[in-house]
């Protein structure tokens, strides 16, 4: 079996050994892809001089994060992998992560997306994103858990390992996201299709984001409401664009004057877009070789 691992990097630097240096010891061996979105810091210097081994893109501008994974996902296609293995240039895994996702797609083949616990950075607790999509509390509740696979409603793409037949059937990430959001329009898309995402509770990565806040993403929340297609349009529309401009009368109503315009800026916005939606949603619902990855070129 062949896994790719595909890293979109920017100002890699702090984390590049961390990162990997736990892919050098993984107990498979995987292809490492670098898609860099025009680091300015000693990113690319470091990879060429320390880690020959990788496979390095160098973008010609900062393509944000979706379609610098769609690049890198489309090269590992087109280079016959049989499993794609999203990693954040802010992460890295143990030893065993790969060896024992690949065993569990094996045995539940009804799973599209399969991760390892995300822990914080220094593995002290559960990553505080994950601990919200999936309801753990703390490292502790793992014990409690006697299943191989923990089924979850989201997992953030900071740890994805994808089969590749799963890529062909349902694409890359949507071009509608530059940055956040993407991963929980393909989580969408992937339950359309049938298949679910979980993860592993033996295994563990490892996220270093503790000293960033987590940003309320109200408009790619929204965004994402409206492109779901497991929504009919009305009720997308509903979800997604009404519920916007209900936002906009309850600031108006309690004088809150910037919430009123970035609210009315995101109703139109989301108007605006309505065609390209439209597109997006029609486009995913059919089962086709790999969508969006011509946007890329």
């Amino acid at each position: 079996m062949k896994i790719s691992v595909i890293i979109v990097s920017f100002n890699f630097e702090r984390w590049l050994d961390r990162c990997l240096g736990s892919l050098r010891k993984s107990t498979i061996p995987v292809e490492i892809i670098v898609v860099d979105n025009c680091s300015t810091d000693n990113t690319l210097k470091r990879i060429e001089e320390n880690y020959p081994e990788v496979i390095l893109i160098k973008n010609k501008n900062n393509e944000g994060f979706g379609k610098a994974n769609n690049i890198g996902i489309d090269f590992a296609l087109k280079h016959h992998c049989d499993f794609v293995f999203l990693l954040n240039q802010d992460a890295w895994i143990d030893f065993d992560v790969v060896e024992t996702l690949l065993i569990s797609f094996k045995k539940f083949p009804e799973y599209g997306i399969l991760s390892p616990v995300h822990l914080n950075g220094d593995g002290s607790d559960i990553d505080h994103g994950f601990s919200i999509y999936t309801k753990l509390g703390s490292k502790e509740d793992l014990c409690k858990s006697s299943k191989d696979i923990v089924s979850s409603n989201i997992i953030n793409a900071a740890i994805w390992m994808i089969p590749s037949k799963i890529v062909h059937l349902i694409g890359g990430f949507s071009p509608i996201f530059y940055h956040s959001g993407e991963d929980i329009d393909y989580i969408n898309r992937l339950h359309y299709h049938g298949y679910q995402i979980g993860y592993c509770p033996s295994i563990f990565g490892y996220h270093d984001r503790s000293n960033r806040e987590l940003r309320k993403e109200t408009l790619v929340f929204q965004l994402t409401e409206y492109v779901n297609i497991n929504y009919s349009f009305p009720k997308a529309f509903t979800y997604g664009v009404l519920a916007a401009f209900k936002k906009v009368f309850y600031a108006l109503r309690i004088c809150h004057i910037r919430d009123f315009f970035r609210f009315l800026w995101i109703t139109n916005h989301f108007l605006f877009l309505t065609e390209t939606v439209l597109n997006v949603r029609k486009r995913t619902k059919k089962k086709s070789v790999p969508v969006f990855f011509m946007e890329n070129k």
